[in-house]
């Protein structure tokens, strides 16, 4: 059974979050939870928190996880470290100096979220705009702490709209299990002809070390880039063919259990286009597939749809595995030419992929763009 966190009165969005299992066997769901008249990207905010005790058939009352002293706070990541303590990670919104502030901010649980350190900002430049997507932040198996970010431009006295809308990503650091952070060495710079740049961008750490970033882009497709020393330099962008997608988030995990890659995003197909409507924002249909081979781009299979709705918009995916089962929470809002507004729960048998549509016209198994092309 499907859980929603569904917009009222007060509280007009519910949306991005992320999943950590408690060494009591609960699961916690913290998210972005809204209040007041308006739910925009720029609106009062609180980072709240629901529990399972029923691997995510259902969940207790919200709770306020971290109080909102600023513009908002938004975009949280949950990670259970190596050393036991449990991480998160949140964006911040702030007014400073004329412009907006917008940087990522950590504190730590050493006691399964009873209590909470103070938080402590991961960059120290005077003002940035740093755009850190939900669920995003990944331990390497050295240790090493990495969060993807796409950074953006201001011009002096703007207040709203960055200078320079290319999102250029780039990797916070740390190496001490979060107590003190770092950029890496090299950015990962978009090609001049994606006027978005590199936006929302996420990581994976293969078996031989390399590290499989992505980002979002206005091209048609995720483009992607890779790591051979921890995420300190990066190899060029290229366009992902494997993951044609809308200009919207992808997300990617390996599962503990069998070992492969799952890779969640809107799949961009012409079939369905004709079908969108505007409260989707295009982000339809959701499409879940598996790799086997470390992510090699033609190794994509057993393709499923999760959501096909034309009439809402699927995305900013919360991903946690539990055995063969997979926890998801994403926005699945619309209707109302807003798809931001609601957030559904959803477990996922991994066991059952591979359906299709219902209209039994399934995604192509393997890469169909490499089907394409040939």
């Amino acid at each position: 059974m499907d859980f929603y966190l569904k917009h009222k009165p007060g509280n007009m969005r519910n949306s991005e979050g992320a999943f950590v299992k408690l060494k009591d066997g609960r699961f916690l769901c913290a998210y972005t939870q809204y209040y007041g008249d308006t739910g925009w990207d720029h609106s009062p905010a609180n980072i709240a928190g629901i529990y399972s005790s029923d691997n995510g058939r259902t969940w207790s009352e919200p709770e306020i996880l971290v109080h909102n002293d600023a513009l908002n706070v938004m975009s949280v990541s949950l990670l259970r470290l190596q050393d036991g303590r449990i991480a998160m990670v949140y964006v911040k919104k702030t007014q400073l100096n004329g412009c907006r502030d917008v940087r990522p901010y950590i504190i730590f649980s050493a006691d399964e979220t009873k209590t909470w350190t103070e938080p402590v900002s991961i960059t120290n430049v005077p003002a940035g705009v740093y755009g850190v997507n939900n669920d995003r932040l990944v331990q390497l198996k050295n240790g090493r702490l990495i969060l993807p970010s796409a950074y953006y431009r201001y011009l002096p006295g703007s207040t709203d709209v960055p200078s320079h809308r290319q999102g250029i990503t780039t990797f916070f650091l740390s190496d001490d299990s979060g107590a003190t952070w770092r950029e890496s060495k090299q950015c990962v710079y978009p090609p001049q002809w994606l006027d978005a740049g590199l936006a929302e961008p996420g990581v994976v750490e293969l078996n031989d070390g390399t590290i499989f970033g992505w980002a979002r882009t206005n091209g048609g497709c995720q483009y992607k880039f890779f790591s051979h020393d921890g995420g300190e330099t990066w190899t060029e962008p290229q366009a992902a063919r494997e993951f044609l997608s809308p200009e919207s988030p992808l997300s990617m995990k390996r599962n503990p259990k069998d070992g492969c890659l799952y890779a969640i995003w809107n799949f961009w197909e012409p079939k369905f286009m004709v079908r969108m409507q505007r409260g989707s924002w295009g982000r339809t249909p959701l499409v879940i597939a598996r790799n086997t081979d470390e992510g090699r781009w033609n190794a994509w299979t057993d393709w499923t749809v999760i959501e096909d709705s034309p009439y809402h918009g699927f995305c900013y995916i919360a991903m946690e595995f539990n055995g063969d089962e997979l926890l998801l929470e994403y926005c699945c809002g619309g209707m109302e030419d807003f798809c931001l507004q609601d957030s559904k729960i959803k477990v996922l048998d991994l066991t059952k992929m591979n359906k299709g549509y219902p209209d039994d016209d399934p995604i192509p198994q393997g890469n169909p763009w490499q089907e394409k092309k040939s």
